[in-house]
């Protein structure tokens, strides 16, 4: 059976970064496929196609990577245990929630569930995909955090390099959107290396516009408690053709090298001595 996701551990010297990719993948488990009326284009369209290959030279800068191999139709990695609704799981809550931790709408409009699940399924899910994922992540920001007295974690994502479109049309997008959630979730040295090192590489950057973190941002990014945390959202023109999904050979190499060169920032002498320099609470996380 394929394993739902995979951790690449660093080749040579080891750093404080961990690289996490939840939503690059597209397969799907028999038993969620029998739920999944989504047409096979919006698996794709859904997904933050190669986003695990952009980072795949984390490791050679001594970061770990972990990326999953599952479709977020299945169960969204990037969401907390409860944000669903009603309509997507018998039992849910009432409020609106279409895209939570279990999809029923693709961003294409298109229904995804043949009906609503069973809390069961959702068990199921949450206990072969989405809780191994997140035990895992958890145990490596705790390693990382006890042998260097803190971690960071890049959360790397895609997005469609335009809005939907609305009353007044498609709006276009940055190059590159850091997420912290109005700069709560990493220290300040951890944040300015991001947003800086993307305009150095010439990106247009928006910092939190219009993706302020999702859940693993928010709640494993804790400067306090010495973990930091930065969402990462790639446009993805940069890289990839958007409507025949096909990989951009030389925009590919371009967004690898500055994916590559990114992680190196975050492990430079420079950066992890101004993090030395500031004792953080070292807490359990």
């Amino acid at each position: 059976m394929l394993s739902p996701f995979e951790v690449v551990e660093p080749r040579g010297a080891e750093s404080p970064v961990l690289v996490e990719v939840p939503h690059a993948g597209v397969h799907m488990d028999p038993e969620s496929l029998s739920w999944t009326i989504a047409p096979a284009r919006s698996i794709g369209r859904d997904a933050d196609l190669y986003v695990d290959a952009l980072f795949q030279d984390a490791p050679a800068e001594g970061a770990t990577l972990l990326f999953s191999r599952m479709s977020r139709l299945v169960v969204d990695l990037n969401r907390s245990e409860a944000d669903y609704d009603g309509d997507a799981v018998e039992g849910g809550g009432r409020a609106p929630y279409p895209r939570g931790l279990i999809w029923r709408v693709t961003t294409d409009g298109e229904p995804i569930l043949t009906s609503r699940l069973p809390r069961s399924e959702v068990e199921r899910r949450l206990d072969r995909f989405y809780r191994p994922y997140h035990r895992s992540l958890s145990a490596i920001l705790a390693r990382k955090r006890e042998r260097f007295g803190f971690a960071i974690l890049l959360c790397a994502h895609s997005m469609p390099s335009q809005s939907r479109r609305g009353a007044e049309g498609a709006v276009g997008r940055a190059d590159i959107v850091p997420g912290t959630r109005g700069r709560t979730t990493a220290a300040s040295p951890v944040i300015d290396a991001v947003d800086q090192h993307a305009r150095t590489c010439g990106f247009s950057v928006r910092h939190d516009d219009p993706y302020k973190g999702g859940f693993s941002t928010a709640h494993y990014g804790q400067p306090h408690r010495a973990v930091h945390a930065v969402q990462i959202e790639i446009a993805r023109r940069l890289y990839m053709d958007e409507q025949s999904l096909a990989m951009d050979g030389q925009g590919f190499t371009a967004v690898r090298d500055f994916g590559r060169t990114l992680v190196a920032r975050l492990t430079s002498a420079e950066l992890l001595g101004q993090l030395r320099r500031n004792p953080l609470d070292a807490r359990e996380i």
